[in-house]
């Protein structure tokens, strides 16, 4: 499995976060996403290596702020 904790701005209730959701599930085959606006934070667990700069590109196209994926 892969883990992928991303920072993203911008997001301020609950709709913010099934969008992010929403536009990953759409780009990437992932097991799992998770979305947090207190934590600024989305989670993408994958059971295949994601293309890093897809994914920041997937999310910032949603309209947020995407900031370092650790």
């Amino acid at each position: 499995m892969w883990k992928y904790p991303v920072q993203v701005d911008g997001m301020m209730c609950g709709m913010c976060e099934s969008h992010v959701n929403d536009a990953v599930r759409k780009a990437f085959p992932v097991k799992k996403i998770t979305s947090s606006r207190s934590k600024k934070e989305t989670t993408v667990i994958a059971e295949t290596e994601l293309d890093e700069d897809a994914l920041r590109a997937a999310i910032s196209a949603t309209g947020y702020e995407v900031g370092e994926i650790r």
